[in-house]
C-alpha cells in the first residue's frame, strides 16, 4: 500500500515561512514523512489547506473598470 503523500513535486521551501510552497508541509514534516504513521499523515495532510491559504493568500480582485459613457 503506498504512502499517503499532498506532494506535488514542486518541492520549494520558502524563506520566509519555511513552507514546501508546493504541499505546505515544513522541514521537519518532510523529513519524518515516511516514519509517520498512517493517521499521523493525515491529520498533518488535513491541515495544509489552511496552513497554506494564511501563509500565501490570494490577492484581492480588482476592481471593474469604470464604463465608458
Amino acid at each position: 500500500m503506498p504512502v499517503s503523500s499532498p506532494c506535488i513535486r514542486l518541492c520549494v521551501l520558502d524563506p520566509v515561512t519555511r513552507l514546501c510552497e508546493g504541499c505546505g508541509r515544513n522541514r521537519d514534516e518532510i523529513a519524518a514523512w515516511g516514519g509517520l504513521s498512517e493517521p499521523e499523515r493525515r491529520r498533518i495532510m488535513a491541515e495544509l489547506p489552511a496552513r497554506l491559504a494564511e501563509a500565501y493568500p490570494e490577492p484581492p480582485e480588482p476592481a471593474p473598470a469604470p464604463a465608458l459613457a
